[in-house]
């Protein structure tokens, strides 16, 4: 077994096990191996210990690896996307997580409607308010996604957040819990052309409390692929 599919294991179970304290299915959580600046070999390994969601910051890596693993893998695009790479990644995501602004729904809808397809979207939420954060403020969010709900070519499928970076997981839990509640609400109203079926939260240092918190998606990077080396020591 390499390292890699063991690493894979210990995350599965964790999920598992956090299931198992909150009363839920662990068929309900997808998890997403973040393979950025990760090389394809590696991604090989995982896709040999199972893995086939695979998440990626950069459109250009996303580019540059579509294709090089089997037709099977969902390619998840979870960093910031900027306007002029959407006509890139469109067809190749199969969810683009990290919608932050009316205007960049408004390019996908654009650029959708120009390939005649479309597209599944998340909303991403900045529920603690971080300056360093992209994503809509909750207080501005249910505008938004009325507005992004007219849009044919895009649908809303839930909501992603990216917690802040604490030592103690425990610190996050209010957040993923916050974000889970606004998703019902949200979700009660019934709006057109939006479902709150995906909850994206939860990274190697949280995931299993925002599993206990009712996440669908986790994003793993190290807790699979182990630290990044940026260069010999």
């Amino acid at each position: 077994m390499s390292e890699i599919r063991d690493n894979l294991e210990i995350v599965r179970r964790r999920i598992e096990e956090a299931c198992q304290r909150a009363g839920r299915d662990a068929s309900e959580v997808t998890l997403i191996a973040v393979s950025k600046t990760k090389p394809v070999p590696m991604l090989e390994e995982a896709y040999e210990g199972g893995a086939r969601d695979f998440g990626e910051n950069k459109v250009q890596e996303i580019q540059a690896k579509y294709g090089s693993l089997p037709d099977d893998v969902r390619w998840h695009m979870i960093g910031h996307l900027q306007r002029n790479k959407v006509h890139q990644v469109l067809g190749k995501a199969v969810l683009i997580h990290s919608v932050d602004s009316l205007r960049l729904a408004r390019q996908i809808e654009e650029e959708a409607a120009k390939k005649n397809m479309e597209a599944d979207i998340l909303l991403e939420i900045n529920v603690a308010k971080e300056e360093s954060k992209y994503g809509f403020f909750m207080e501005d969010a249910e505008a938004a996604i009325r507005e992004i709900s007219t849009f044919p070519h895009v649908h809303i499928r839930g909501l992603m957040t990216i917690a802040p970076f604490v030592e103690n997981p425990e610190e996050n839990r209010e957040i993923f819990k916050k974000l889970y509640e606004f998703a019902v609400d949200i979700g009660r109203k019934n709006i057109d052309n939006v479902t709150m079926d995906v909850l994206s939260m939860g990274m190697t240092g949280d995931y299993e409390v925002a599993v206990e918190e009712g996440a669908t998606m986790v994003r793993v990077g190290t807790g699979i692929f182990g630290e990044r080396h940026y260069g010999a020591v």
